[in-house]
C-alpha cells in the first residue's frame, strides 16, 4: 500500500487538483430514517453476476424502503447509468474513469465518498470485497467468492493486483461482510478469519418470469455467462466435442456471454471442424432477450469449477429449464436436487449429464418440475430484508467501535 510519512501533503496536493478537475455537485439532502449510498458502478453496463446482483437489490430496496433511502453512486468517464428504472432515486454520477477512482480508492483510500457525491449517508455498500472511503458512515462490502485469492491468474488485471494483497484487512475492518450463501460465508469466515456475526447471507432472488409456457421442440445446450477461466468453458467445450463425436444427434451448443480477453482461444476453436456449425456464440445478451434464450434450451450447463453462486441455476429452474451443473462451491447448494450435478473435471462426466437431459425428456421434466419449486425460495424481498439487516448490524458496529475509541482517547 502506498503509506509513508508525506501521503498527507500528497492528499492535500491531490485534493487541489482533483476539485479544480471534478467540482462536487450540490445535492440537496432528503430526509430518511437511514440513507444507503450503493457503489453501483459494476452494473452499467453488460451486468454480470456481481453487476446484477447489486443492480436488483437496488431496486428491491428502494421498493422496500423507499426512493429516499437510497443514493446510487456511478463513475466512469464514458458509462452513463439509465435512470429510467430508479423514478425519484438520487443519483450521483461522476466522469471519473473507473481505473482511476479504484486506484485511488483502494491504494490510498481517497478521497471520501462524501466530497464526490456532495451527501452524507448512513451507510456506504461497496459491491466487490474492498471498502468504499468514508468519513464517517457504516461500511459494507459484498464478497462474491473467493477465488481471486486461490487462483488470481483466473481473474482480471486490476482484481489480481488489489484484491489478493488488500482483501483480508479490508474485510477486518468492513462493519459487515454481504455474502450471496453460506458456502461463500464458510469460505470468508474460515480463510479471511472473521467472526461469524459480521457476515451476512443475501441470495439473490428469481428473476419475476414465469414457467415457459410449452418445451421447445428443436431445443439447445445453452451456457451463459461471462467467458472467464474459473466458468470452465474449455471443459464444457471438451465433453460437447466428444459428445457430438458419438452421437452427431445432439442439439447445438449455444454459448452467451461477454468474452474475456482469455477466452479468445476458445472462441477460436468454435470456428474450426468438429464444432463449427454445432457451436453459436451469441456474446453478450441483454435484459430484454435473455428470457427467450432461457425459453428455447433444451437444458442449461453451468460447468463452473467455482461459484459463490450462480445466477444462471436460478434463471434456469425459475422458468423450468433444467441444469446440469458443477458439484463444486455454492452451486450444490442453490441447485439442490433440481439438476444433476457432476465433477466438472470429468470430461466424460459432464459429457454423459448433458446427453443424459437431451435424450431422456421424462427425467430432464422432472428435474424441471423440481427446479420451479425449488427457485420459489429465492426472492429479492428476502434479499433486500437480510441486507437491511446487515446495515442495521453494520451501524450498531461502527457506533461501538467509537465509543471504544473515544473511552480509549
Amino acid at each position: 500500500m502506498l503509506i509513508h510519512k508525506g501521503l498527507p501533503l500528497v492528499r492535500r496536493d491531490l485534493t487541489s487538483v482533483w476539485y479544480h478537475a471534478f467540482p462536487p455537485p450540490s445535492w440537496t439532502r432528503r430526509t430518511a430514517s437511514v440513507h444507503i449510498l450503493i457503489d453501483y458502478r459494476p452494473a452499467l453496463r453488460q451486468r454480470s453476476g456481481a453487476g446484477e446482483f447489486i443492480h436488483r437489490l437496488a431496486l428491491a430496496l428502494i421498493e422496500h424502503l423507499g426512493p429516499d433511502a437510497v443514493t446510487l453512486f456511478t463513475s466512469s468517464w464514458k458509462d452513463r447509468l439509465d435512470r429510467r428504472p430508479f423514478p425519484g432515486v438520487t443519483v450521483a454520477d461522476r466522469r471519473i474513469p473507473v481505473a482511476l477512482l479504484n486506484l485511488l480508492w483502494h491504494r490510498l483510500e481517497w478521497p471520501p465518498v462524501e466530497r464526490l457525491t456532495g451527501r452524507a449517508c448512513d451507510v456506504v455498500h461497496s459491491p466487490h470485497p474492498l471498502l468504499t472511503p468514508s468519513r464517517r458512515a457504516a461500511r459494507v462490502v459484498t464478497i462474491h467468492d473467493l477465488d481471486f485469492l486461490e487462483h488470481p491468474e483466473r481473474t482480471g488485471r486490476e482484481i489480481r493486483r488489489d484484491y489478493p494483497i488488500l482483501a483480508r484487512s479490508h474485510a477486518a475492518r468492513a462493519d459487515r461482510i454481504v455474502v450471496p450463501s453460506g458456502f461463500t460465508a464458510r469460505e470468508v469466515a474460515s480463510r479471511l478469519e472473521i467472526p461469524e456475526d459480521r457476515i451476512v447471507r443475501c441470495p439473490p432472488g428469481s428473476p419475476a418470469w414465469s414457467r415457459r409456457p410449452r418445451w421447445p421442440d428443436a431445443g439447445y445446450v445453452l451456457f451463459i455467462g461471462t467467458l472467464e477461466p474459473r466458468k470452465n468453458l474449455g471443459g464444457l467445450i471438451s465433453a460437447y466435442e466428444r459428445l457430438v463425436s458419438r452421437n452427431p444427434a445432439i442439439p447445438p451448443l449455444v454459448i452467451a456471454g461477454r468474452a474475456t480477453p482469455a477466452a479468445q482461444p476458445i472462441l477460436a476453436a468454435l470456428r474450426r471442424a468438429p464444432l463449427a456449425g454445432m457451436v453459436d456464440y451469441r456474446g453478450y445478451v441483454p435484459d430484454a432477450e435473455r428470457r427467450a434464450l432461457y425459453e428455447g434450451a433444451a437444458l442449461v450447463v453451468i460447468p463452473s469449477l467455482t461459484e459463490g453462486f450462480g445466477l444462471p441455476a436460478l434463471e434456469a429452474m425459475s422458468l423450468g429449464v433444467p441444469i446440469v451443473a458443477a458439484n463444486r462451491g455454492a452451486l450444490p447448494e442453490i441447485v439442490g436436487d433440481a439438476g444433476l450435478l457432476v465433477d466438472p473435471a470429468d470430461t466424460e462426466a459432464l459429457a454423459a449429464a448433458i446427453e443424459a437431459l437431451a435424450t431422456d425428456r421424462p427425467r430432464a421434466e422432472a428435474l424441471a418440475e423440481r427446479g420451479l419449486r425449488r427457485a420459489r425460495q429465492f426472492t429479492w424481498a428476502a434479499c433486500a430484508s437480510a441486507a437491511i439487516e446487515a446495515y442495521g448490524g453494520a451501524i450498531e458496529h461502527r457506533r461501538a467501535r467509537a465509543e471504544a475509541g473515544a473511552s480509549c482517547a
